[in-house]
């Protein structure tokens, strides 16, 4: 996602590219910006359970949220639980109420977040589902 801003430097028109990506299980996000008017420029990247709030907000924006459901509500709680705690490395507790959650109304985040964890789910044979606004 590309969008434009006031470089707090200079005044002049910065250039900001930000993202998400799923790499090797892992979730990636990155960003790097420039400015058009003056050497104000840099490179961001990692991966983590988190990506910085700003990033998923402007991603949020500009996507809007995806929604991660359970095909079969039915679904067996062990799955689900392991495949939650692989992914956010949750004690139990938390897992459970991830798991609720997700049983009931669905998880809600950034598409590539949702695919992240619908991978994990479907790798331990939990089907499921990430639906958008636009599909």
């Amino acid at each position: 996602m590309t969008i434009t801003t006031r470089c707090e430097a200079c005044g002049g028109v910065l250039t900001l590219d930000t993202g998400q990506h799923i790499e090797r299980g892992r979730l990636w996000w990155g960003t790097e910006g420039a400015c058009q008017s003056c050497p104000i420029a840099w490179c961001e990247q990692d991966f983590g359970d988190a990506t910085p709030e700003e990033i998923r907000q402007a991603l949020l924006a500009e996507h809007g949220p995806a929604r991660l459901r359970l095909t079969a509500r039915e679904a067996s709680a062990v799955p689900v639980l392991r495949a939650l705690r692989e992914v956010h490395d949750l004690p139990l507790a938390q897992a459970r109420a991830m798991a609720n959650e997700l049983k009931t109304t669905g998880l809600v985040g950034t598409f590539v977040e949702m695919e992240l964890v619908a991978s994990r789910l479907r790798h331990h044979s939990v089907e499921v589902t990430v639906e958008t606004s636009s599909g």
